[in-house]
């Protein structure tokens, strides 16, 4: 993620590889439905199930948690949010 307007890295180092997604790993992941369609977010990855994984919503916060698909992307649904 190059450039993202000021010419700078992007700060985060992103797993996309689903198949390899372990606890700790950084995801991007998406919103699905309501006004956040679509908006990536950062989280960290506390578990990894064969079909979800649970992200790290607020690094601040323990008690965020969302349920996201397991994908290169996890889509999180916006009634989570």
């Amino acid at each position: 993620m190059l450039g993202m307007g000021q010419g700078d890295n992007c700060p985060f180092e992103f797993n996309f590889d689903a198949a390899t997604f372990k606890v700790g790993d950084v995801v991007s992941y998406r919103i699905g439905g309501g006004s956040f369609d679509g908006m990536p977010f950062v989280g960290t990855l506390l578990e990894v199930a064969d079909d979800h994984v649970v992200i790290a919503g607020d690094a601040n916060d323990p008690s965020v948690r969302y349920t996201g698909t397991r994908e290169s992307r996890p889509v999180v649904s916006a009634d989570q949010i």
